[in-house]
């Protein structure tokens, strides 16, 4: 880093199952508590899984201040617009405001599905004799549709809104890589910086797979049937561990370079000191091997400069699957050793796009706090998963450096490494 602008993050803001901003989600960590619960939506329902990790008490209303904004927000938009405005807040934007034309976003995001009862009509009125008449779509269903429905769903509309409330001129994007989305929308946010485009970014993402069309879309997926103890479904790399668990929530921070946070006075929460973002191809469905995250490992400590010995712990991206929990946890430790880690998936699930950025925010506190928080339902230590899992209480994060890790089922992986303030 000494040949590049050293870049920190100044502001946290957190909307998860286990707490709305970072004092609560901290103290749900270190107390234990989980966030997956039975879904009342779902009750009654002949859905095989009637559980996953929602955001509990979110009034949208408390952080959108144009009101009528809503009519155009999905749950996705409301959660991403709610962790920006806390990191905004956090980082002292307010008091110690920067040049709009130098503050950009990048979030990430990823399909959004549309509440159903909104097309109820629209379907409606294209029923023949029972039957759905895609030809009748066209003229009669967007009679029954709000004109401004479309942008509701739309995966660029969470950095939209983030940029005109907080007067974000700068530049503004967007990322749609599933699971991998927020590190790399992280990433991206440091080269943008690094290019001159911007001294700060609001980075983050933002996702709710608390939905039925995202939860008959992830059956292709190893979904945990455990629904007679939800709150123990979420266990990654327990010999035990049965799938993984959708959930809710986003993730913001802001990035600045060191110089510009001391000029306007912000408090240094945590260094970037690399990154990495790789894809392992497979041909006819192929399982993947690991390959990827073994690359965007060794990757992200040639980029920050360390040694596996200087990585503190890894906040892995511990699905709770039974093969990819093995993938990563051999990849980790061929690259890394013995390194402590931790997965925060087992306190709240699967988030998607916004995964990253709340997981990223554990690390970060974790700095803060002097505390790396365990992972919960970790029993059975599965032979196959040949890693050491911080479990039953909270560990010294020694050295005060983190490896921030996620990947998706199809490929791509990517890597963040973090240290504390200086």
């Amino acid at each position: 880093m000494a040949s590049r602008q050293e870049i920190v993050i100044t502001g946290i803001g957190v909307v998860s199952p286990i707490g709305i901003g970072n004092e609560a989600f901290w103290a749900s960590l270190l107390e234990g508590r989980s966030g997956v619960r039975r879904i009342e939506l779902f009750s009654g329902s002949d859905l095989p899984i009637p559980f996953g990790a929602k955001v509990a008490d979110f009034d949208p209303k408390q952080y959108i201040r144009r009101r009528k904004s809503l009519k155009v927000m999905s749950r996705d938009i409301q959660l991403a617009f709610a962790a920006a405005d806390l990191a905004c807040d956090h980082a002292g934007l307010r008091e110690a405001p920067i040049d709009p034309e130098r503050l950009g976003i990048v979030f990430g995001a990823d399909i959004i599905p549309c509440d159903l009862y909104e097309l109820a009509d629209a379907y409606r009125s294209c029923m023949v004799d029972g039957e759905l008449d895609y030809g009748r779509w066209g003229a009669a269903a967007m009679a029954d549709l709000y004109p401004l429905w479309m942008l509701k769903y739309l995966p660029n509309m969470p950095a939209c809104h983030i940029g005109i409330a907080q007067d974000a001129r700068g530049p503004n994007n967007s990322l749609t890589l599933a699971e991998v989305s927020s590190l790399s929308a992280v990433a991206e946010a440091i080269r943008v910086i690094g290019r001159g485009h911007a001294d700060a970014m609001i980075v983050g993402g933002a996702g709710s797979r608390i939905h039925p069309g995202d939860w008959i879309r992830s059956q292709v997926f190893e979904l945990s049937r455990r629904s007679d103890d939800p709150q123990s479904a979420s266990r990654p790399f327990d010999a035990k561990r049965d799938g993984m668990v959708n959930g809710e929530g986003a993730g913001a921070f802001i990035l600045e370079t060191r110089r510009h946070a001391e000029a306007r006075g912000a408090t240094v929460l945590a260094r970037i000191l690399g990154q990495a973002g790789t894809f392992e191809p497979r041909r006819n469905a192929a399982a993947l091997q690991g390959k990827a995250i073994r690359r965007a490992i060794t990757a992200a400590l040639r980029d920050a400069g360390l040694t596996a010995a200087e990585v503190g712990h890894v906040n892995a991206h511990g699905a709770s699957t039974r093969l990819d929990d093995q993938i990563e946890a051999r990849a980790i430790h061929e690259t890394l050793g013995d390194v402590p880690v931790t997965a925060p998936k087992s306190f709240f699930g699967n988030l998607g796009p916004g995964t990253g950025a709340v997981e990223m925010a554990v690390s970060v506190l974790a700095f803060q706090h002097g505390l790396v928080p365990h992972t919960l339902n970790y029993q059975f230590p599965d032979p196959n998963c040949p890693v050491n899992v911080i479990h039953s209480q909270p560990a010294k994060p020694h050295p005060p450096t983190a490896l921030v890790l996620n990947h998706t089922p199809f490929g791509q992986a990517s890597a963040m490494l973090l240290a504390a303030p200086e």
